[in-house]
């Protein structure tokens, strides 16, 4: 199943099923989804799968329908209808956005040459290579054994999240932008505790590589930037293998085009198990009722291949095999302040 979030102006959130080149709107006829969450919810309540709820409810002949078409070419927040992530919750702090890194079979060349000047030790090697050699030693553990952790970082609540069509921003302060095209799954933690998948989604996992090249240790802070996520969650999706491309389109032309990029299991160093056992087995990581988007890494950037810096207008595009592809709107920010000032209580 491919499932959407979206608004109508004047009507407000809505969730949608993919049919075709139609989304069945399935709040026409369940008027309290608004949220995908809404539908997990329902389903736990009822002790119902979640995708029986969603197929139950787009098999009603009363449901509307939408040009999903029309709908991935409008641009948000205008008088049309538009595309909202595919995952998230009403209270924004209650989406926690991560990721991983350094998963993907082709991942280490990109990161090891931007650390090789500063990072590394006696036997040449740098510290994003020993941790690459970690994870194909241990990173695909046999069913019920934890593996070898992989690297993790913090993106945002869910404040930082956009959709399909959504502006990216360039803060002021940025050294640049980097597009990084991933899988995100997509999860609700239950009542009890417990973590369920909903699926997954494309992700452009927006980061600062020309801030991370300066040193190593300044990755964190390099991913507190916007993310997009979208337009649809797979809820069958098996994680195996997915075959995408990234463009970046700038003033009509194509100033970047990544070729073939392959992700999923199958082209990673780190089972998924692997990376959901070290991302939920800390307990802040579940809390009944949170949302959790977690990237889960790419095998190749624009960055460190390119002589040129992302501007405002650039249209990043995210592009699968098959389905919807995801695109955003680079915007730069104005400066509005050289620092900030901390005003006392």
């Amino acid at each position: 199943m491919r499932v959407v979030q979206f608004e109508i102006p004047g009507q407000g959130r809505r969730i949608g099923m993919v049919d075709g080149d139609e989304v069945c709107d399935l709040t026409s006829v369940r008027p309290a989804w608004l949220r995908t969450i809404d539908v997990f919810n329902e389903a736990e309540n009822s002790n119902h799968r979640f995708s029986e709820l969603l197929a139950d409810a787009a098999r009603q002949t009363n449901v509307q329908r939408l040009d999903y078409r029309l709908l991935q070419k409008n641009e948000p927040w205008g008088d049309v209808p538009f595309l909202h992530p595919p995952v998230d919750a009403a209270d924004l702090h209650r989406v926690i956005i991560t990721g991983t890194g350094l998963t993907h079979l082709g991942s280490m060349q990109s990161r090891d040459n931007m650390h090789a000047d500063d990072s590394e030790d006696q036997a040449g090697m740098t510290d994003s290579a020993k941790m690459f050699a970690m994870g194909l030693r241990g990173g695909k553990p046999p069913a019920g054994q934890r593996g070898v952790s992989p690297e993790w970082f913090y993106k945002g609540s869910g404040h930082n999240l956009r959709g399909h069509r959504w502006t990216l921003e360039l803060p002021e302060f940025s050294g640049d932008g980097g597009e990084e095209a991933e899988l995100v799954g997509c999860y609700v933690i239950d009542s009890k505790g417990t973590p369920r998948r909903l699926g997954f989604a494309l992700g452009n996992e927006w980061s600062d590589h020309a801030t991370e090249r300066i040193n190593y240790l300044y990755l964190a802070p390099s991913k507190l930037r916007q993310c997009a996520v979208g337009p649809e969650l797979m809820t069958d999706f098996d994680f195996q293998e997915l075959k995408l491309s990234c463009r970046v389109i700038r003033d009509g032309r194509t100033i970047y085009d990544s070729g073939e990029l392959l992700t999923g299991e199958q082209h990673m160093c780190h089972s998924l198990a692997n990376c959901e056992d070290h991302h939920f087995k800390y307990p802040q990581h579940r809390v009944a009722g949170d949302v959790h988007l977690h990237f889960f890494g790419t095998s190749k950037l624009s960055f460190g291949q390119r002589d040129w810096k992302y501007r405002d207008g650039d249209r990043i595009h995210i592009i699968p095999e098959s389905g919807a592809a995801l695109i955003n709107t680079v915007h730069a920010v104005p400066a509005t302040c050289p620092t900030m000032a901390v005003q006392p209580a």
